[in-house]
């Protein structure tokens, strides 16, 4: 099948639809998009600033620079317990986005079958269809707090199966992995031999105490997993579109190749940036002032819409909120819409992250408290006046 082909299966995302609607209207608070509301640290800003005056505005070595590899290698190997060589076993991408697609391409056989814990980021189904594999939702619980087991991987995987997604902390439900099931997982991917793919885009933002486990980390392990990271939400910078991958040297070299001949390579000034970011103790204080007020958030929004009506599991990391809406009658995609016309409040249904997440919506808790509290006032009034809860 064509290239071409497979597009046509591919939908636009529901989130984008949802907010080019929104777009439109006055007064609407936004709860959906997937961005910090916080700018990037003023000393990031200043290394781009040194860079340009640097002459960073060159193309870089396809793999990405070599500053920023090893900048990279080193937080691996301090703050995620993995070993990897910056020459030959980390890549720097044009966002972590990239990652699932170019990754994905560099083994998956046409018609070969990808697991994905559902509800599910939007991105990773539509990149295991462009590389000609098949997506295969396996279903996790709010029973569970929305964490994947080895118990559900067992009723999907075929001999077609080929490899996991993992995603910890989880867009949409903020779900995080246990140190045990993250062994659990790995064991059953050295039993079926599959390669692992670790969206871990939202491992600094933690809570309760909670720690998030790599495992890549895990012995045998970095040999069978891509681990998928970036800085778009660690330090607030998604315009500047930078991400990173982990994986054995045969993978970097098969992706190298494929960003060699889609953006050629990311932006240099932007790398030279990223790489003095990573080693500079400002950046880390500034992570975890985000990772306190991103924890208030979450207190105040998992408490009023469990009050007002709509149970909700409290998130362990990330910043989002799953909350259930099934008691109100509405589809996700009604309530959603429900919300956005009479609350002035957009919010994503819940089935635009796969068929598990039918009957709940996605709230993103990276916007200001103030706003928050005005939001949660607006759906309440709704829901009472609606006689909904």
């Amino acid at each position: 099948m064509a290239l071409s082909d497979r597009l046509e299966l591919v939908n636009p995302s529901e989130i984008r639809k949802l907010f080019d609607l929104a777009a439109g209207m006055e007064d609407v608070i936004s709860l959906g998009i997937g961005e910090p509301d916080f700018d990037t640290p003023s000393h990031i800003k200043e290394y781009a600033k040194e860079a340009l005056d640097k002459g960073y505005t060159h193309y870089g070595p396809n793999a990405g620079l070599p500053m920023l590899r090893e900048a990279v290698a080193r937080k691996l190997k301090k703050q995620n317990g993995i070993d990897a060589d910056p020459k030959t076993e980390v890549m720097i991408l044009t966002g972590a986005n990239q990652a699932f697609l170019m990754g994905l391409a560099t083994f998956l056989k046409d018609g070969e079958e990808v697991l994905i814990p559902s509800p599910m980021f939007v991105s990773y189904a539509p990149a295991v269809i462009l590389a000609g594999g098949k997506p295969v939702e396996v279903p996790t619980y709010e029973e569970n707090e929305f964490r994947l087991s080895v118990d559900d991987l067992e009723k999907y995987v075929t001999e077609k199966t080929r490899a996991l997604i993992i995603n910890t902390p989880n867009n949409p439900t903020g779900s995080v992995l246990t140190k045990k099931d993250i062994e659990e997982i790995a064991d059953f991917a050295v039993e079926h031999d599959l390669i692992v793919i670790s969206d871990e885009v939202y491992e600094h933002f933690v809570y309760d105490g909670v720690k998030n486990y790599s495992i890549a980390s895990l012995d045998g392990m970095f040999e069978r997993t891509i681990t998928v990271n970036g800085f778009s939400k660690t330090f607030a910078m998604t315009g500047w579109r930078l991400g990173f991958v982990a994986a054995p040297a045969w993978i970097i070299e098969k992706m190298t190749r494929f960003q060699m001949y889609n953006s050629t390579c990311p932006v240099t000034f932007a790398q030279y940036a990223a790489a003095k970011a990573l080693d500079d103790p400002r950046s880390w204080k500034a992570v975890e002032e985000m990772r306190k007020e991103y924890d208030r958030r979450r207190n105040l929004v998992w408490k009023r819409l469990n009050e007002m009506g709509l149970p909700t599991v409290k998130p362990k990391g990330a910043f989002y909120i799953f909350p259930r809406i099934k008691d109100t009658g509405l589809t996700d995609h009604q309530f959603s819409e429900l919300m956005l016309k009479e609350a002035r409040v957009a919010v994503v249904p819940g089935s635009a992250f796969g068929k598990a997440g039918e009957g709940y919506i996605r709230i993103s808790y990276a916007t200001a408290y103030e706003k928050l509290e005005e939001a949660m006032d607006r759906m309440e009034k709704v829901l009472k006046e609606k006689k909904l809860v």
